[in-house]
């Protein structure tokens, strides 16, 4: 097993995605450089694939202080990097079925009613947010390597002012290549379950793997942008429907969603790689039938369907902080619908705890890694603070 000619005290982030940039990036604010490893591309899997709606008013419990901080810092950067995808919109509860109601967006022009559900909701695209971090990341000094992650290496800690047992001593890859590092940060989405085995604690995680869909290039969206909440209708849809600035409508909520267990995240699993992650025909079906019902522009099929998977703990919370017993480790992971929403907030929260000491921004303990070694219950799926809005599949 080689080496790099590395910094034994590099910080290095496993994973590309949306969470994992937001991370690099408010690392090299505080004068951090990080190595960032993922094994396909930045924004492979839900940070390129997900809708990128952001709602300030709709968390609960502990979850509130996400919502409201970080929709503040999604409007920030988008100043600060340029994201041209942001802007604020407000969002309709639509009832589908039925004879034509009245609508606020007159491209709705099919059976389906709206009512205004909320004017304070915005969105972004979570490609171009998740490439603008990296970017900035990179000029920064951060950089990024294909590889991956087959471990992240401890070994017993010597002691001194650390009550850890083990401490990070590098990151191995399934090339047999190891970056020596002291701290190292598991942000793979859905695969952070893989740290179970790294770190000696339960991850407890699965992946909901969910179909979606793009209609490109619709002028009337453009001209008329409103966000879609519909009720479940006869195809077991339950559409979310994004109509962004550059004239696309991207389409969740499709239903039949696959849960996907740890075994089948793991090396050798049918859903060990993003590249693996395939929409189901049988939803893509469903759900244009839907949308064509509620509106013209679903009169042709859809230009892309695709499908990935959000990461779900057992009571719907992301799992951020340090791993106990483990120093220089930490997990950001298992942000279930809200990744998008949330990045920037656990961005500057990771970089204040490895760099700190401790996160300023919000308050990390509810969401602390540790509270699995007692298992919490929960749920999934989007909510309007404790009401079910959004795909519950």
């Amino acid at each position: 097993m080689s080496s790099t000619a590395g910094d034994e005290d590099a910080v290095v982030i496993c994973g590309g995605g949306i969470i994992a940039a937001s991370i690099a990036y408010h690392l090299t604010q505080k004068g951090v450089k990080p190595i960032v490893l993922e094994r396909s591309e930045v924004a492979a899997a839900a940070s390129g694939k997900s809708g990128g709606f952001l709602a300030r008013d709709w968390g609960s419990g502990p979850a509130v202080q996400l919502h409201t901080a970080s929709f503040a810092l999604h409007e920030k950067l988008a100043k600060e990097l340029t994201v041209e995808s942001f802007r604020k919109l407000p969002t309709l509860s639509v009832k589908v079925g039925g004879r034509k109601g009245k609508n606020a967006a007159s491209w709705l022009d099919g059976k389906a009613s709206s009512s205004l559900m909320d004017d304070g909701t915005a969105q972004v695209t979570p490609l171009e947010l998740t490439h603008k971090l990296i970017d900035a990341a990179k000029a920064a000094g951060a950089e990024v390597r294909i590889g991956t992650v087959a471990s992240v290496d401890t070994e017993e800690s010597s002691g001194g002012s650390s009550s850890s047992a083990r401490r990070v001593t590098g990151v191995t890859l399934a090339s047999g290549e190891t970056i020596p590092c002291a701290k190292a940060i598991v942000a793979m989405g859905p695969w952070s379950v893989l740290a179970e085995g790294w770190f000696g604690i339960p991850v407890p995680m699965e992946g909901v793997k969910s179909t979606s869909l793009i209609y490109e290039d619709v002028d009337a969206v453009r001209k008329e942008p409103f966000a879609l909440f519909c009720s479940e209708d006869a195809n077991g849809c339950h559409l979310e429907v994004y109509p962004r600035p550059n004239g696309e409508v991207y389409i969740c909520g499709l239903g039949g969603s696959d849960y996907v267990d740890a075994a089948r995240l793991r090396p050798g699993g049918d859903c060990e790689a993003p590249e693996l992650i395939k929409a189901d025909p049988r939803r893509v079906a469903a759900a244009t039938k839907s949308f064509s019902s509620m509106t013209s522009i679903g009169a042709t099929p859809p230009d892309v369907s695709q499908a990935c998977m959000r990461p779900c703990p057992p009571d719907a919370l992301p799992i951020m902080g340090a791993v106990p017993g483990v120093e220089g480790a930490y997990i950001c992971a298992g942000h279930n619908c809200w990744g998008i929403l949330w990045a920037p907030v656990s961005g500057v929260a990771m970089a204040e705890l490895v760099v700190d000491g401790a996160a300023a921004v919000v308050d990390l303990a509810p969401f602390s890694p540790a509270r699995f070694m007692t298992r919490a219950s929960g749920g999934r799926g989007r909510k309007r603070g404790t009401a079910e809005v959004g795909e519950q599949w």
